[in-house]
């Protein structure tokens, strides 16, 4: 295969991304230019190869938020189900004769106090 050669005029600053990834990667300027052509080229002979669409992407983007949302609903329940767990336990490790409103209203008080805590923590 004979090669042929081709001019290709470039802005400074794609320029000297090209220099710095020349260096990085132990090649030569030309080497990476011929590199990025042919990696070029198969991805514009090749369009099912580039990705999902704009649309794809969109609907997965909406199914990430409602798995997050749904997380996040689990790991409330999770929370006040703690809460609970350990003002029953507790009630019962001191010997406590506390009515089911009175244990029910700490462990509230403590489930609001851990999701305070949780949003003070957030950044």
């Amino acid at each position: 295969m004979r090669p042929v050669q081709h001019t290709v005029r470039v802005p400074v600053t794609l320029d000297k991304a090209l220099r710095t990834l020349a260096q990085r990667e132990g090649i030569s300027v030309y080497a990476l230019v011929q590199r990025c052509v042919t990696a070029g080229m198969a991805t514009l002979a090749d369009p099912a190869a580039r990705g999902i669409s704009g649309p794809d992407m969109l609907l997965e983007l909406a199914s990430v938020g409602t798995r997050l949302t749904e997380a996040k609903r689990m790991l409330d329940r999770v929370l006040f189900t703690a809460c609970a767990a350990y003002g029953y336990a507790r009630a019962a490790a001191l010997g406590l004769a506390e009515s089911d409103d009175v244990i029910t209203a700490q462990i509230h008080a403590a489930y609001q106090r851990q999701r305070r805590l949780a949003r003070e923590e957030e950044p």
